[in-house]
Formats: structure tokens, C-alpha cells, sequence
């Protein structure tokens, strides 16, 4: 492994230890050239996964991106990290279980936005709000009348 601050090729594993969800391996390395200390995560991959956009560009599956778009949804809400990391953990093991290498981002969008759902609705709204691409304020009041259903949270008689 790489150092990421000098870049020496050689660095040594001090401490290995499965992460909180069991899902991957924590990893602290040390790097014998500079001195510096560092965290890499070691997890399962059953596939290597393309992912196809809509405009036909095709570009490997990135945990990371998709950890990071997630994140930002959930900026500032009460969600605990370990229930994030099942979240992601799950769509990737979906995603690599569905016998297919091309994935389309429809259905990876379409898998996040099912799990925002159920893990916190402001952050669904706030995924869906860029994935969807709403352009002015009754877009989302379109989406939000709908997932509330009718006439709930609005006064009217069911």
C-alpha cells in the first residue's frame, strides 16, 4: 500500500481489526519512510460493476462517490453511521448479487432513493431534489404532496 502523504510503496500493517458492521477489515498502517500513520479499509468485492449513465458514458462502480452523495443528503440529521454503512453496504450487495456487470444509474439512484425513504424523509427529499432534478419550488411540493399521499398533513378531510 501507497503512503498517501510521501507516496513510499512500502508501508507496514501495525494493527487489523474487522470494522464496527463486520463488513470490512480496518487496517492501520504505518510508513517507515516519512513516519506517518494511516487508516485503509479491506472489503469484499463479489464483482467488478460498471455503472451505465443515462447518456450512454459508462464508469466503475465508486463506493466512495456514492458514500459521498449519500452523506450529503444526510448532512445534518439525526442518522446514526453504522445505520449509513449497512445502507451502502446493502446497495452494493444488491448490486453486486444482480448477476449483471453494466448496472444502469437509474437503478442504482432508484436504490437509494428506497433506502433514504425509509432511513430519514428530509434526507429523501433532499436525494431526490438533485436526482430528480427539481428546478423550482412547486417541483418539490409535487414530490412531497405525493409521498405524503392525499390529503394527509394538509388539513382536508380523507
Amino acid at each position: 500500500m501507497r503512503c498517501p502523504y510521501c507516496g513510499h510503496d512500502d508501508t507496514q500493517v501495525k494493527d487489523s481489526r474487522p470494522s464496527e458492521d463486520k463488513a470490512a477489515i480496518r487496517r492501520r498502517r504505518y510508513c517507515p519512510d516519512c513516519g506517518s500513520r494511516f487508516t485503509t479499509f479491506e472489503r469484499v468485492q463479489l464483482r467488478e460493476l460498471t455503472v451505465v449513465k443515462s447518456n450512454g458514458a459508462r464508469e466503475p462502480f465508486d463506493r466512495d462517490k456514492l458514500a459521498r452523495s449519500v452523506m450529503i443528503a444526510l448532512r445534518k440529521r439525526p442518522v446514526e453511521p453504522e445505520r449509513v454503512e449497512r445502507m451502502l453496504n446493502g446497495i452494493q450487495r444488491r448490486l453486486e448479487s444482480s448477476g449483471e456487470a453494466d448496472v444502469p444509474s437509474k437503478m442504482v439512484g432508484e436504490m437509494v432513493m428506497d433506502a433514504l425513504a425509509n432511513l430519514d424523509p428530509v434526507a429523501y427529499v433532499r436525494f431526490a431534489s438533485v436526482y430528480r432534478n427539481f428546478r423550482e419550488a412547486k417541483d418539490f411540493e409535487e414530490f412531497v404532496g405525493k409521498i405524503q399521499g392525499p390529503a394527509k398533513g394538509r388539513g382536508e378531510e380523507e
